[in-house]
């Protein structure tokens, strides 16, 4: 067996359809996310544990795509989002140990990992991570339904505000990247209302020109932007990622018509899931400290703060999923509780 770093097209055309061909594969762990990662200046290197002596060369057992982010002082952090993948739990571990061996060579403070399932430990010791970076549940709406089994699986609370929205002429059209600029003010508001923080507006210009499959949709009233929704495609599942709105036309109900017309517009590109991407999970009554996966809104820890949105999403059904919660292996422990400490006194 090995375990090898990729780096030739044939290779990573491979991974890919490794990671497409997955039970638990996503657009986190796929190619499409790398040339993603590495558009935002993110070094990404791709690891694959191999059988050379199945029938199949070459064939792989477990696999991770890690994000790295350089901090002060030459410092790095790893992260391994929704991943690694795998098809048995030794290969794993074999493989989490070679990367915790390249990672602490380069000056790893800690890996950071979000399974898509639950993880055995090895030799290192997993901890509660206390910057989750992927929502440990969501809501998946399944899109293989006609649109009227769709909308009666709904909360009827759903679909009577999706209907109050098309009574008042809200009108839900394809937009572009120029939208971006009736967009981001309804983020920012949005942002200071409900309590997370956003990126700066190239960080939703680049989603937009580098992400593929992605798309924005924009929601008018009089032919005003009043609320907008960027999501992406990939693989079949629909994924609902940023969503703004105005809070004066709060009474148009256009957040609710937007994500219905994003899961008709995915359902209408062949997708068979809507991933609404993020709730908070339903054993917990408190917010949680949760960014949504490309680093874009990052909610504010405290009480409740989790729990509009979590109803929201509830009004348009589907089925609850649920993740293990991100967890990571501290690599150096001191001087990654003196960067937080400066990063607290210093903003």
């Amino acid at each position: 067996m090995s375990i090898r770093l990729l780096t030739t097209d044939d290779d990573l055309a491979k991974y890919e359809s490794w990671v497409r061909s997955h039970p638990h594969g996503s657009l986190w762990q796929s190619i499409v996310r790398k040339r993603y990662a590495e558009a935002c200046g993110k070094k990404v290197r791709i690891y694959v544990k191999s059988d050379e002596r199945s029938a199949v060369s070459g064939q792989p057992l477990a696999s991770a795509l890690v994000i790295i982010d350089r901090t002060t002082g030459g410092y790095s952090t790893w992260e391994i989002p929704r991943g690694p993948l795998w098809l048995g739990d030794r290969a794993a571990e074999s493989l989490l140990q070679h990367i915790i061996d390249d990672a602490t060579k380069d000056h790893c403070m800690a890996l950071y990992l979000s399974p898509p399932l639950e993880l055995v430990a090895g030799r290192w010791s997993l901890v509660a991570s206390k910057r989750p970076v992927h929502a440990t549940a969501t809501r998946i709406i399944d899109l293989t339904k006609s649109e009227g089994e769709i909308l009666a699986q709904m909360h009827p609370k759903g679909r009577y505000n999706i209907n109050v929205a098309k009574r008042h002429g809200v009108e839900i059209v394809q937009g572009s990247l120029s939208d971006l600029d009736a967009f981001y003010p309804m983020l920012q508001e949005t942002a200071r209302r409900d309590g997370f923080t956003v990126s700066q507006k190239s960080h939703y210009t680049r989603f937009l020109s580098n992400l593929v499959g992605s798309f924005i949709l924009m929601a008018k009233h009089d032919k005003k932007p009043i609320a907008g929704l960027i999501g992406v495609m990939w693989q079949g599942t629909g994924i609902y990622y940023y969503g703004a709105s105005f809070h004066e036309q709060r009474h148009l109900m256009a957040p609710y018509l937007l994500q219905w017309e994003a899961m008709r517009k995915c359902q209408a590109a062949g997708c068979t899931r809507y991933d609404l991407l993020g709730i908070e999970p339903e054993n917990e009554g408190s917010g949680i400290l949760l960014r949504q996966g490309f680093g874009g809104q990052v909610r504010d820890q405290g009480s409740g703060k989790w729990k509009g949105i979590s109803e929201f999403k509830r009004k348009f059904g589907g089925a609850v999923v649920t993740y293990p919660p991100e967890q990571m292996v501290v690599l150096r422990p001191i001087v990654k509780k003196v960067l937080e400490w400066k990063r607290a006194l210093l903003g």
